[in-house]
């Protein structure tokens, strides 16, 4: 086998319950009448001409629901539906857009946040043509404090709003709110990736719910202001709730839809923001009409326990998660406790079941592995390229890989600020994790 190239195992398919996939529901009795309708969906999308691209966007607007997850992806994801790739393919390119407009250049006047204005940002990143606006920039502060380390901790740019544009209502179906989250990049974010401890998120005021549990390092970058600060950020929640709320208001009456996407730390965001609009009921239209909530998680880790994962079910949160085999934050935090060590022989609760973390929503399967650079089986740039090209994937890196420049700053900074040994050895610990994936 030549190493050089990606290796596969049928390259892209569904999970089994293993790593804690929901499992699909196994209907009987399905009409021929809804098979037929996802029989010519698959025929609308399946010529490559001009003439089908018509096809496909018509097709969108008829049949978005079933994109977004109304049914959990039934028949969609064996074989992966073409209309269902493209939609997942366009939502890591906004993800990506984060990526790309992230400065990282120490001496740059925005350091650590994004290079360009809202309205100019996309084009700058080569998606003018997207079809979307960007409505809000989001930033983010943990509450972690670095010992030595001097200044205060304050908001970074972790991702932005968008709303799609009236041209793009009809080809879409819908008017689609977007949030996208970059992954872990600063000190602070490494940190708060570390704090593997369930802690109650608490996030409805009136109905607490203790048995729902998140990690506390991610409730901390979504919940954490700059409460030092007279004239500081708001928390990241704050920003988010109060920009979705202003679209929702803006654009009431319209059929609506929001979709949140992320990747790595991005990923915990996203499923924390998609959970708590919907527990506050922000996505209600009437007693009986919600507005879809759709999780696109790339490379993301666990966020919270088997009680987070119920209710985010029960809420009607649907979470397509894109993970490759040999990515181990996908497997972290709850290397061990997880969702198949909560209960014993597939029937009885263990004690410390409440304490197991376990993933939420449908997993789609990728298997890729480079010797030559193990950082890939996290890259966000791969997932996205093999998705577009499942069959044969070159890894080819005409830049500088984010992982590794983050790598970088975390250990320049643990040099300049005299760190502590074990928040020093973060990175090199994640480098080692990546190096020890075989393929499968």
């Amino acid at each position: 086998m030549n190493m050089n190239h990606v290796a596969f195992s049928d390259n892209i398919r569904t999970r089994s319950h293993s790593f804690g996939q929901v499992p699909m529901p196994k209907k009987t009795g399905t009409s021929s009448a809804r098979q037929a309708v996802f029989a010519s969906l698959a025929a609308a999308t399946a010529v490559a001409t001009s003439g089908a691209q018509l096809k496909t966007s018509s097709s969108l607007a008829h049949f978005w629901r079933e994109i977004q997850g109304s049914d959990d992806w039934e028949y969609l994801l064996e074989p992966l539906h073409p209309l269902l790739r493209q939609e997942i393919i366009r939502y890591g390119e906004f993800v990506t857009a984060c990526y790309k407009a992230f400065d990282l250049e120490p001496n740059s006047k925005r350091y650590l946040n994004c290079k360009y204005g809202r309205k100019s940002m996309f084009r700058e990143v080569g998606m003018e043509n997207c079809g979307y606006e960007v409505t809000k920039y989001i930033y983010a502060t943990p509450d972690i404090n670095i010992p030595t380390q001097t200044g205060a901790s304050c908001g970074r740019w972790v991702g932005y709003v968008a709303v799609s544009s009236d041209d793009s209502v009809r080809r879409l179906g819908r008017r689609d709110i977007v949030i996208t989250f970059r992954g872990t990049v600063t000190n602070h974010e490494w940190i708060a990736n570390l704090m593997s401890s369930l802690t109650p998120a608490r996030l409805d005021p009136h109905n607490p719910r203790p048995d729902v549990k998140v990690e506390a390092g991610f409730l901390s970058l979504y919940t954490s202001d700059e409460s030092t600060s007279k004239f500081g950020l708001g928390s990241c929640r704050e920003q988010l709730l109060s920009e979705v709320s202003r679209l929702l208001t803006k654009y009431k009456g319209e059929e609506l839809s929001i979709t949140v996407a992320g990747h790595s730390m991005g990923s915990s965001l996203a499923l924390l923001l998609a959970y708590d609009i919907a527990e506050l009921g922000l996505n209600k239209q009437n007693s009986s009409r919600h507005i879809p909530i759709t999780v696109f998680s790339f490379g993301g880790p666990r966020v919270g326990n088997a009680g987070f994962k119920q209710r985010c079910e029960e809420l009607g949160v649907k979470v397509l998660r894109i993970v490759n085999v040999n990515d181990p934050i996908t497997k972290m935090p709850g290397v061990l406790l997880n969702e198949n060590f909560r209960v014993l022989g597939g029937r009885y609760e263990l004690p410390w079941s409440c304490s197991c973390y376990s993933h939420v929503g449908i997993e789609l399967v990728l298997d890729f592995f480079n010797m030559h650079n193990p950082s890939c089986v996290h890259d966000l740039e791969t997932y996205i390229n093999l998705l577009r090209c499942p069959k044969r994937l070159d890894i080819q890196r005409h830049s500088v890989d984010l992982l590794d420049r983050a790598r970088e700053m975390l250990l320049t900074s643990a040099k300049n600020f005299n760190m502590l040994p074990w928040i020093r050895n973060t990175a090199e610990t994640n480098t080692v994790l990546v190096r020890s994936q075989k393929t499968y």
